[in-house]
């Protein structure tokens, strides 16, 4: 694999990568295989997956789940070198759960693999504790050459994440958006925890609040804001800081 490192020029074939070198790690190889486990809620990307990662040697998949819960329980039972995680899941959102991963299994790398480009994404999934971020039409290749790298002890960010970070530190993308005036203490509190994939029930629990009331901050919150769905909702988040407040304040 052809190193790469922060500021090269992009190899010939178009595919510009930024890798970021972090503490290193121990190499692997086929008699000392690393261990992936795969966290997608589509059966046929696991398999693809699979099969992708059965081709390389020094790569072995020990496990997959369909969910952050299932993904938990199963980092902890196969303790993975890589976990490698979409962020769209169900049941809770796999920013999150990068955030759960590295307190869990700490010794465990993450790369997002998704279909999300935008700079909020990428950032929210970097500041989360992702090691890696990779998008769902890279090719083969690229997928591999992440996945390397971050076993390497690389931070890995494929040619359009990296495109993404590129053009927001020139100044080619809007700013991110300021918080709107008129959101109380109590509704950002519930916004952070709708865009981190908590269910009205899971939010009235733990705010000790009935299900209805919690469903009229979110009417509020979503006409306040102009925001028409979950999306909207975790992209505000995500631009206003709201989502890392909440990740912070979160117990383990």
């Amino acid at each position: 694999m052809p190193s790469s490192t922060s500021g090269s020029l992009p190899p010939r074939g178009g595919h510009e990568t930024t890798t970021i070198e972090i503490p290193h790690k121990r190499p692997f190889s086929e008699a000392n295989p690393a261990r992936l486990i795969l966290i997608d809620d589509h059966a046929i990307l696991r398999e693809g997956l699979i099969a992708l990662s059965n081709m390389e040697s020094d790569l072995k998949v020990v496990g997959q789940a369909a969910t952050i819960a299932e993904g938990l329980s199963v980092a902890r039972a196969t303790l993975p070198d890589l976990i490698i995680t979409d962020l769209a899941l169900p049941g809770s959102t796999g920013l999150q759960g990068i955030v759960e991963f590295r307190q869990q299994v700490p010794t465990a790398k993450v790369l997002v693999l998704t279909m999300y480009d935008s700079e909020e994404y990428i950032r929210a999934a970097l500041s989360a504790g992702a090691h890696g971020y990779v998008l769902k039409d890279a090719t083969r290749n690229e997928l591999i050459q992440g996945v390397r790298a971050v076993l390497a002890g690389h931070r890995h960010l494929c040619s359009r994440a990296s495109s993404r970070i590129v053009r927001s530190y020139l100044g080619e993308q809007k700013a991110e958006a300021p918080l709107a005036a008129g959101v109380t203490g109590r509704e950002r509190e519930i916004l952070a925890m709708i865009a981190a994939g908590l269910s009205n029930k899971r939010i009235a629990v733990q705010l000790k609040r009935s299900v209805k009331t919690i469903e009229k901050h979110r009417a509020n919150l979503m006409r306040k804001l102009h925001l028409h769905n979950v999306a909207d909702v975790t992209r505000f988040a995500m631009q206003s800081g709201l989502l890392r407040e909440q990740q912070q304040s979160s117990p383990d």
